[in-house]
Formats: structure tokens, sequence, C-alpha cells
């Protein structure tokens, strides 16, 4: 197939349709040459790397496709940019207060990236937040800053509680979020046993209620934090143990992604309010913690809409500055140390998932003959009249009438009153009429109603290398929408319009919903294969709980994970290579134990031997190739 080449196109023409230029907000690009680019800074130095390039230098080093990419600068750039825009913040208000980052290890909690996020946040005195025991240990392990913070939400039992004031004891700022009343009692126990003052927070239920996906935390049936009512009883219970002043952080978190700056800005005037009225009662508040909340535009469309936002990281940053201050200025009080939970903000856009297409299935016609058989079935040939009547005029008409025929033959299918090969006939004619009327619509003044839904109808099925349920959980949990666009050939236009499947074999691995400047596209456009040649997809923004969350559908186990870390002098390395799972290590994970496996198919090859279907060295040869099986990579390889 020669390759498909549009004069007139250019990469810049892809970067449009794929919305690069909007989502990569400067860290995906394209190149004249039509490939996807990753940019970073480094001391000063802008380096443009095509992605491609490093997918190449990857499989040489014999890494295959599906591979999660990590760019280790995109995380340090990331949380600089936050800590700056809320530094800049600061000092153009005059706030006297500071600002506090913290990353949620849940988020995603790969070693490599909380290492990283440590060594980078560490000038800023960037924290992390632990909401479990083992999160709680990571952070302690990766934590030198004395300037960073331990922020522990979730149900701490006494062994969290006592494990954060031995870190107390060591000169951590690690701070106990009080989320039930029930947790008090604990913490206030320990300390008096251990004779270590705890640091607490307290997470409080705002009225505040904001849009988007993960908005169920917030609002008075959220279920984390304590109620005013709540808040008002630990008070009194901290007052009478003579610990009010250990009470020095207040926490709320009103979603993960909030597309609306109007709700971010509703949610701190309330908080502000709470805050003020606990230094009122007496506790010695240093801390505003807004948790979470700082979207990312994985859309590009810079809106309101659930998978973007309306507004920029600084005018996040000034916003918060600016309502903490003119709602605690009046009544003079401190302004206290702003902490946000930034997580999907900070890690989105340093991990890429690429994969191959291995197979498409195209929705075209097969041949049909000039004449329709005086023998076949009225149907047909009405639907040959069809084809061959179809015009502009009556394109409306003509899609109807082919439904209806078609539809037909298939129930006299059913019943046994028309053969195969007269229903291949007939639906090689449907086929033929719907790609006329796409095409006849395409042209006219007034296009068909149903041109959306017959486009969908009509889009190939594009066979991805990769598992949705492994490595995109959200898309298939929650219709999260990530960019995905080719990482090469973008200076041919793409001709084909596709959905993505994945190769579990489940009916709901599949992608068919994309990001668009003003909706959500049924279809992306694709090139058309060309011969043995590979075409490689990335799907952008993964960084944020997709590690996390995925599973092991079909058995289909973690892809392969490589960092790359870029040089001043444009250069790149590859800092950290981890090699996916094999079959070997997914079975062992559903209590499967490879030795037995190989044990068990060892005695029904020789029972084989025994009946004569095979011989002792055909044994040898099967048995060698299932236990270099057990070593091989769970997706497809090719040889």
């Amino acid at each position: 197939m020669k390759k498909n080449v549009n004069r007139s196109w250019t990469a810049k023409d892809s970067a449009e349709i794929y919305g690069i230029n909007d989502w990569g907000v400067g860290y995906f690009n394209t190149t004249s040459d039509g490939l996807l680019s990753v940019t970073t800074d480094n001391c000063g130095t802008t380096i443009e790397t095509p992605l491609l390039q490093i997918i190449q230098d990857i499989k040489d080093r014999g890494l295959d496709a599906p591979v999660l990419v990590r760019f280790e600068d995109l995380l340090e750039q990331q949380i600089g940019r936050l800590n700056d825009a809320f530094n800049e913040a600061i000092t153009t208000a005059g706030y006297q207060g500071q600002y506090r980052g913290v990353f949620p290890i849940k988020v995603n909690q790969q070693c490599h990236v909380i290492e990283e996020i440590a060594k980078a946040g560490a000038k800023y005195g960037h924290g992390l937040e632990a909401g479990s025991k083992p999160e709680l240990i990571i952070a302690l392990a990766h934590l030198e800053s004395p300037d960073a913070h331990i922020v522990c939400n979730g149900y701490k039992d006494q062994e969290f509680i006592d494990l954060g004031l031995q870190a107390r004891k060591m000169g951590y700022s690690c701070v106990f979020v009080v989320e039930t009343l029930s947790e008090l009692p604990i913490i206030l126990d320990r300390s008096r046993v251990l004779g270590i003052k705890p640091l607490i927070g307290v997470r409080v239920k705002l009225a505040s209620v904001v849009g988007g996906h993960w908005n169920a935390t917030s609002g008075d049936r959220s279920i984390f934090g304590l109620s005013i009512a709540q808040l008002v009883e630990m008070i009194d219970i901290l007052r009478a143990e003579n610990m009010l002043d250990c009470l020095q952080l207040l926490h709320y978190h009103l979603g993960s992604q909030i597309p609306n700056i109007r709700d971010i800005r509703n949610g701190v005037v309330e908080a502000c309010q709470v805050y003020m009225d606990l230094v009122r009662e007496g506790a010695n508040m240093q801390f505003l913690d807004l948790g979470g909340g700082l979207a990312v535009d994985y859309d590009g469309s810079k809106t309101n809409y659930i998978h973007s936002k309306n507004y920029t990281l600084s005018e996040y940053c000034a916003d918060i500055v600016d309502v903490v201050m003119s709602t605690l200025d009046p009544e003079n009080i401190t302004h206290p140390t702003i902490i946000t939970e930034s997580g999907r903000a900070t890690i989105a856009y340093s991990s890429v998932l690429v994969f191959n297409v291995l197979d498409v299935a195209t929705f075209e016609p097969g041949a049909v003959p000039e004449t329709i058989e005086e023998s076949e079935h009225k149907l047909i040939h009405n639907l040959k009249e069809t084809v061959d009547s179809l015009s502009e005029k009556n394109m409306q008409e003509c899609y109807n009438d082919a439904i209806f025929y078609r539809d037909e033959v298939r129930e006299l299918f059913k019943r046994g009153q028309l053969g195969l090969r007269s229903r291949s006939l007939a639906e090689n004619l449907f086929l033929l009429i719907m790609k006329k009327v796409l095409d006849v619509s395409d042209r006219a003044k007034r296009p068909l109603q149903e041109i959306d839904k017959l486009r969908e109808q009509l889009s190939d099925i594009y066979y991805g290398n990769f598992s949705l349920f492994q490595s995109l959980p959200d898309v298939w949990a929650i219709d999260q929408i990530f960019p995905i666009a080719p990482i090469h050939r973008l200076d041919e236009q793409p001709t084909r319009q596709a959905i993505i499947a994945d190769i579990t074999c489940d009916c709901d691995g599949k992608i068919d919903r994309f990001t668009n400047m003003h909706s959500t596209n049924t279809t992306i456009p694709l090139h058309p294969m060309i011969g043995e040649e590979e075409y490689f997809i990335g799907v952008f923004l993964v960084g944020a709980y997709q590690e996390t969350l995925g599973d092991l559908h079909n058995l289909f186990g973690d892809p392969n994970v490589v960092s790359v870390r870029f040089n001043e002098d444009g250069s790149y390395e590859f800092a950290d290579e981890i090699e996916g799972d094999s079959i070997a290590d997914v079975l062992s994970y559903v209590e499967y134990q490879p030795q037995q496996l190989r044990e068990r198919f060892r005695k029904i090859a020789e029972r084989s031997v025994r009946q004569g279907h095979i011989s002792a060295s055909e044994r040898q040869t099967i048995m060698k190739a299932f236990s270099e099986s057990m070593q091989g990579y769970t997706y497809y390889e090719k040889e």
C-alpha cells in the first residue's frame, strides 16, 4: 500500500485535530516531519525529542510495546510550576504565609515515581500525603527535607498512630488529620502513653458542592470528615484534655478534578470561615489544607467541562491566595501556611502509554456484481436499485429503505428462506449504500440527520496491543477521557475513522470516546496501515491512578515501564527499566505455582507419549515451548 500523502496536509493540521497544542501544555508538540515530540527544559535549554525515537531505542534494548514511558523531567517541571506559581502569587499579593505542597501517594505509588517526587520537591519543602500505614512507611523512608510535611489522612489504628508519633519525635512534621471522632481518643491515649505531643488536623465537611466527575467528597453527604457539629464536639474534647493547642491544621477536599474556578473559590471562602472560628476557639491554627482539586485539561478546551478546566495554574494560585487574605485580614488573623494535595495535576503529564496496532477490521463492502441474477430475492434487487438511484435529493429515503431491506433479509435468513450467499450479497449491497450515503452527505448542504451515528457504525476497529483494564482502567470504569494520538505520520492526513479495541476479548475493552475541543467524539481519525510497518499510538496524561488501579483482566500483567531522563546536551538516558510481568508472574498473582503447573503438564505430556500420540523427543520440544512461554510477555510479541 502506498503511503497516503496529502501535499497540503502538515503536522500542524494533525496537531489541531488531535488537540496536541492544547492538552500538551508545551510538553508535547509536533515536528515538521510528522513526529510527536516531548519538549523539556533542562537548565534553561529547551530539548525536543521525538517519542518514536525513544520507543525505537526501547525496542532495541529488548523491551516491546506496550510500554509505559515515564518522563522524570516533566514530573520535576510540574512540581516546579506548582510551587513557583504559588510563590509568585504569595509575593505579588504580599501574603505573609507560605505554600507547602504534598503529593498524595495513592495517586501513583510506584517507587521510582515517589523517589523522583521527593528528590524534585526537596528544595520546595514538597511533602507527601499518606492515607494508609504502607503509605506512611513510604513517606517516612523518602522525605528528608525538614520543611516537608507528611499529612496523614484516612482511618488510623493504634499502629498507624504510634508510627506517626515516633516520626513526630524524630522531627518530622507529621500531621494526623482526624477523619472520624473515633480516631481522636486513640490519638490522645497513645500520645499520653508515648509521651509525644501530636500534631493534629481535622477534615471538615463543607456545604459547598462542586461540579465534575469526582465530586462525591463535597457537600453534606461526603463520606469523609467531620460535620460542623462533630467539629465543635472535637474542640470540646481537646479543650477538656488541655490539648487544644495540638489542633493546628484544617483540611477539606471537594473533589479530584474541579473544572470550575468559582467552585474552588467558594470552597476556600467557606473553609476560611471555619478556620477563623477555630482560631477564636483557641486552637493554635497554622495550616489550611485545601486538599486536591487542581484539574488537568484532558481535552484542551479550557472550559468547565468535566474533562477540562476554565482556569490556568496562575489563576488557581492567585485566587486561593486572594480569598484567604480577603477573608482573614479584616479579622487580623495570621495568614496560615497553605497546603494543597495536588496529585493529578502533578503526575498526569509525566506518563505516556504507547502501544502498537496489531490489526484493523474495516466495514468496507465486498465485491458487488454489475447486475443481480433474476433468481435472487426481490429484496436484494431492491437494494441494488437503491445503490443505483442514490443522490443528494433522496439520500435520507435511500438510507431508510436500505435499513428496512437489510433487516428483512436477515429475518428471511433466520427463517431459512434465504441462503448464506444471498445474505452475503445483501450485506455488501447495504454497506455500499451506507458508504455512498456518507460520501453524498459530506458534500451536501444539509447532511443526513443520522450522519454521526452512521459514521460511527462504519468506523474501523483498530486492535491495539494493550489491556484497557490493566493500563487505562478509568476509561472502562468511569468513562474518563485521555488524549490519544499517533506518535508518527502526522504529516499525513488520517483518512480512517476508528475506535480502538484492546486484546482482552472483552466487549468493554474498547475506547470509543475521544477528546474534542467542543464535544466528545465517538471515533478518532487514524492512518491506514501500511503493509507490515508498525503503527504506534500514544495515550497521554495517564500518570494519575492508572498504574495503581489496573487489574489482571485475562491475566494481562503490567506492561514494560521505562523512565527517561534528559541531559543538558539534548541526549537522554533510561534512568530505570522495569520489564513487564511475565506469564509466570501473573499466574503467581492468582495463586498458581508455575513449577506445579509445569509438573502437571509434564505428567499430561508423558501420558500422551505412553498413549502413542507423541514421541519422547516431541515431548521434549513441547515441554521446552511450555517453559519458555511461562517466561514470556503477557502481551502480543512479534517474532
